[in-house]
């Protein structure tokens, strides 16, 4: 990038004697208006200051780089002014820092994200070199500093050093996404070359995650570096390696003395075995790509499990108000519009009836398409809303708005001058036009028929349809334990709940206990038949059943998956009958004995004892099935062994 070719010598003003900040933005602010750069100083001043007030442009080694991003510049420029006397009173990243060079960026609102970011790159590039900063102070006129722009050439290369064999992954973020996030990736990856160490930076900013880690890099790495400002997407991909955590601004500090500290984080705390690790499967490693089955699994269980809060929020804040106006005798305020107890009663069902489908409709795109997609994902969610398509609108219209979010990303790309203007305008405008229009003209009517059928079919639900419901979501359960045919009967439970059914997933909470139940009643029962690894197992199942967590007996199940599975799934079909066919329901996530005092369709005490004896009966079942066939398998193996011994 040629930095002559966005600024002149007119722009440059060298030893310069100003007593304070806003002098010299003013004074060059003036500068670039006397060249005919902008359409108002007083609104780029404004700018400039309002970025100042969000954090700190002076750096370290006597440098500055105030900018402001307004529709009063016309064209994106930089103007520059070196201090006969160095200002100790610019807030810098380095409190110590003698600001002594300053470059004032201007630049127009709709390249914000093209103009603005490789400008600041190849700036920070460039001035980290401390001749070439140096150079630029020492000159001595304006046109000299003009020449000395991209006098790269002339400045001595740095001897390469010797590498250690060390990867550090770096992850930049700040909460604009923009200036502070690429500037500090570029001073963590030169640090590192300095170093000797292999740096691979990915960074979340406003067009979303770039330069994604790829598997083979979460593997090889030895330690990750967190500086950031917020919180960072998909921290669990880092659960294996030794941290260390920063604010984004640091590296720009002292990037060299905190991958020193990562490097000896990583020799004190060895990084974990990652061989197993779910964590990573979802990440794409060099020319590969997600299966579009693998995709869609992975946006609808990353939707469920960000609508999930609101559902327990929603429902726990309704509960409250229901149980307020019962135990007070409050019914009268609980329906009178206006009161507080009608408020909270709203607050409830407006988190639970308004805004589940949308932003199950906005992460599901997300997961797709990233950070672009969530606008036109929230509106094909309130489109759904619109036209009464439910769940079911909400999961089509996530995927459509993640797939048509994917395809412009990849025909359209952020590039050059519009790029601004494509990532905060087309994407989020176009996407929801389209996305928007096909939900609710094309698609939304039979969606709407499809999932009042559903409706129907659920409330409709007694006697033998009630018990073949309740028997199949049960098996679907305890069939893995937590894999994927129970998220699928979790996902259906879930969608049932978002749409005012809260049998299904009464059913789903009470089968979570049965599995773990029935392995501690066959170890403890049947003491001899069972190894000693698996008693052990036993005896921690139970608890981990009460809190509704299946994967307990996953162990014990891998030892024998083909007498355990079916013993467990005739035990779960059996509790998930018996509780929908009583009509139990459940409307707030969560599993296990912490259920017990929300349950609705019958009164608490009989609700209570259905649901739990329910799961008590079905563990009952399997574990006499897990016992008896247990049995078998021993005697079938002294018999066989008693055949090769008489031949």
């Amino acid at each position: 990038m040629l930095l002559k070719s966005l600024t002149s010598p007119t722009l440059i003003s060298t030893k310069q004697a100003f007593d304070s900040k806003e002098e010299i933005i003013k004074f060059l602010i003036r500068k670039l208006a006397n060249e005919g750069k902008l359409h108002s100083e007083e609104e780029l001043y404004q700018a400039v200051i309002d970025r100042e007030k969000l954090s700190p442009t002076g750096f370290e080694g006597g440098l500055a780089i105030p900018h402001g991003k307004s529709k009063a510049v016309k064209e994106a420029s930089f103007a520059i002014a070196t201090l006969q006397k160095p200002l100790s009173t610019w807030e810098s990243i380095d409190p110590t820092n003698q600001v002594e060079l300053i470059i004032l960026l201007a630049i127009p609102d709709n390249e914000t994200g093209s103009t603005h970011l490789s400008l600041l790159s190849e700036l920070v590039t460039r001035l980290s070199n401390e001749e070439y900063k140096n150079r630029l102070l020492r000159s001595n006129t304006n046109l000299e500093l003009f020449n000395n722009l991209d006098r790269q050439d002339e400045i001595e290369e740095v001897p390469e050093v010797k590498k250690i064999n060390k990867t550090i992954l770096a992850v930049t973020a700040c909460p604009a996404g923009i200036a502070h996030t690429y500037m500090a990736a570029e001073a963590l990856v030169k640090a590192g070359k300095d170093l000797g160490v292999d740096v691979f930076v990915e960074k979340q900013g406003a067009n979303g995650i770039e330069d994604r880690h790829t598997k083979g890099q979460l593997n090889r790495a030895d330690a990750v570096i967190f500086s950031v400002d917020v919180a960072v997407k998909n921290e669990e991909r880092y659960s294996h390696l030794p941290k260390v955590k920063t604010a984004v601004a640091a590296p720009l500090k002292d990037a060299k003395g905190i991958i020193t500290q990562a490097l000896e984080k990583s020799e004190n705390a060895p990084k974990k075995d990652n061989s197993n690790e779910e964590s990573v499967s979802f990440e794409e490693d060099e020319g590969e790509k997600k299966s579009f089955k693998t995709e869609i699994k992975d946006s609808i269980l990353t939707g469920i499990s960000y609508i999930i809060p609101v559902i327990v929020a929603g429902g726990m804040t309704l509960a409250a108000a229901v149980l307020l106006s019962q135990a007070f005798d409050l019914q009268e305020l609980y329906n009178a519009e206006g009161s507080w107890l009608w408020l909270l009663r709203q607050l409830g069902g407006t988190l639970l009836g308004t805004l589940l489908v949308p932003i199950l409709a906005a992460y599901m795109a997300y997961s797709i398409a990233d950070k672009p997609a969530l606008g036109p994902g929230f509106a094909a969610g309130v489109a759904a809303n619109l036209i009464g398509s439910g769940f079911l609108g909400g999961m089509l219209g996530g995927i459509l708005a993640g797939y048509f979010l994917k395809f412009l990303k990849h025909y359209v790309k952020p590039k050059g001058t519009f790029a601004g203007f494509i990532s905060f305008w087309v994407y989020p405008v176009v996407g929801t036009l389209v996305v928007g229009s096909v939900m609710l003209f094309l698609v939304g009517k039979p969606l709407a028929l499809l999932n009042q059928g559903l409706l129907d079919w659920l409330q409709g639900m007694s006697g033998t349809n009630a018990l073949i419901l309740g028997a199949i979501i049960g098996a679907m359960v305890s069939f893995d334990l937590g894999g994927p045919i129970n998220k699928a009967a979790y996902t259906f439970c879930i969608g049932a709940m978002a749409s005012g059914n809260f049998i299904p997933y009464a059913a789903f909470a009470s089968v979570k206990m049965v599995s773990a139940f029935s392995v501690t009643g066959a170890t403890l029962i049947d003491k001899k038949n069972f190894t000693k690894q698996e008693k052990e197992i036993g005896k921690q199942t139970w608890l981990l059943g009460l809190a509704g967590i299946t994967e307990g007996a996953i162990p014990f199940m891998m030892n024998d998956p083909l007498r355990v599975i079916p013993s467990l799934v005739a035990g779960s079909a059996i509790t998930g009958a018996i509780v929908s066919y009583f009509n139990i329901g459940l409307n707030v996530p969560g599993a296990g004995i912490f259920s017990l005092a929300l349950l609705q369709g019958k009164p608490m005490l009989l609700a209570a004892s259905i649901w739990f004896g329910a799961a008590l009966i079905g563990a009952v079942v399997s574990t006499i099935l897990l016992i008896a066939t247990r049995k078998s398998k021993l005697k079938r193996e002294k018999n066989k062994k008693s055949s090769r011994m008489a031949a």
